[in-house]
């Protein structure tokens, strides 16, 4: 899903950056504030943001001037809602960008958008709902992880499809090339992404149980049976 250095025309770039940048703002006070109130997060949040580092770097080639790979957000909009997750997505893409060479500074803002502001609200969006309806903790985990992913390149197609519409068929034509070629690929890591992350917490889960209450992910209950299975 990063787009390429260059890859778009200039002033798609700075409208993407525009539509990204409030959300990131709003994210760093929702960080800095989670970080203040509970410092005992930091850990937490680091290996969210390294969840994220990690997935998203695997990238395999895909459309021209982009690639598919996991995004690794919806682990991070499940435990820090998703505002926190705009803040350490965009860490993630700056650093990949100036590491890695995974993505691009001119096109820094429409890979924020997709990843780390669309990505994690979608997930989230498909974890609470399915809460609410009653389904399991796990089964809500998936949906989120897989919801986000897939979503991210959703969007990147448009994202897409505007900078570089079809000449015959316009914007709905190369829309539904580039998700036809995304969808391939993506698809199958969105679901890998949703059962991976599932594991990881499930670990965290024993390992982290009072925080995990506190955040909101576990509730009371279960947080005290997970300590009494620990205790055993």
């Amino acid at each position: 899903m990063h787009i390429a250095e260059g890859y778009l025309p200039p002033w798609h770039a700075v409208a993407w950056g525009a539509a990204s940048a409030p959300f990131v703002v709003h994210g760093v006070r929702a960080l800095t504030r989670e970080v203040g109130d509970h410092p005992e997060s930091t850990l937490l949040l680091g290996a969210s943001g390294a969840f994220t580092f990690v997935l998203s770097a695997l990238k395999i080639p895909s459309v021209t001037g982009s690639c598919s790979h996991p995004t690794g957000t919806g682990l991070g909009a499940v435990l820090f809602r998703p505002p926190v997750m705009a803040v350490l997505g965009t860490i993630t893409l700056l650093f990949q960008a100036l590491l890695l060479a995974h993505g691009g500074l001119t096109t820094l803002g429409a890979n924020v958008f997709s990843m780390a502001v669309v990505g994690p609200w979608a997930g989230y969006g498909a974890y609470r709902l399915l809460r609410r309806l009653g389904a399991p903790l796990m089964a809500a985990v998936f949906a989120g992880a897989f919801t986000a992913d897939l979503s991210t390149y959703c969007v990147t197609s448009v994202q897409l499809a505007l900078a570089f519409p079809d000449p015959a068929s316009g914007i709905a034509g190369s829309l539904a090339k580039f998700g036809g070629i995304f969808a391939v690929t993506q698809i199958p890591l969105a679901v890998s992404e949703g059962i991976l992350t599932v594991l990881v917490l499930r670990l965290l889960s024993q390992a982290g149980t009072s925080e995990l209450v506190r955040l909101g992910v576990l509730t009371a209950a279960a947080g005290r049976k997970k300590e009494q299975e620990a205790a055993r």
